[in-house]
């Protein structure tokens, strides 16, 4: 969607993966993007058994104005999946037509560190949604650790140049 565009309806974005790949970083800093954006966002977060590697799901809402901040089964225009295995199990979550972001779509010598993922996924969604680079820009820098910030930008800029 051109960033130009305007944005007439709700946009639903499904984060999912395990308990410590940072499915709730991720979710933070898209929820952030899209707000410096000028959007209306709502997020909400199912964190099971997480802190034992359990599955891990976040829901983030954007759009000219927002009353709900959970997505119901069947109706996320994306879902951006940090693990493979939890590709099945939250493929309902996706609506006819929408886009599935997974692992695959970053080729691992592409990341400097596998910890990465998370971002460089949002680097990849990041071309599809009406949200200018600079916000996301900001909005990482506003999220991370600066110890851990230019390997997150570099990850970021890697999944931007992704032509999946």
């Amino acid at each position: 969607m051109p960033e130009s565009e305007p944005l007439n309806h709700v946009i639903n974005v499904v984060v999912a993966g395990l308990g410590g790949q940072g499915v709730i970083k991720a979710s933070d800093i898209l929820a952030d993007a899209v707000f410096r954006a000028g959007f209306d966002v709502k997020k909400a977060e199912v964190h099971g058994m997480s802190q034992r590697g359990g599955s891990v799901n976040s829901d983030v809402r954007f759009g000219p104005r927002v009353f709900s901040p959970m997505i119901p089964d069947g109706e996320a225009d994306f879902l951006v999946v940090l693990a493979e295995d939890q590709v099945e199990t939250n493929r309902n979550r996706l609506r006819a037509n929408g886009v599935l972001i997974d692992p695959s779509a970053i080729g691992a010598a592409a990341l400097s560190n596998p910890r990465t993922l998370n971002v460089a996924l949002l680097g990849l969604l990041s071309t599809r949604l009406p949200v200018e680079e600079t916000h996301w820009i900001e909005a990482l820098r506003a999220n991370l650790p600066e110890k851990i910030l230019e390997i997150n930008m570099k990850a970021f800029q890697a999944g931007r140049t992704v032509t999946r």
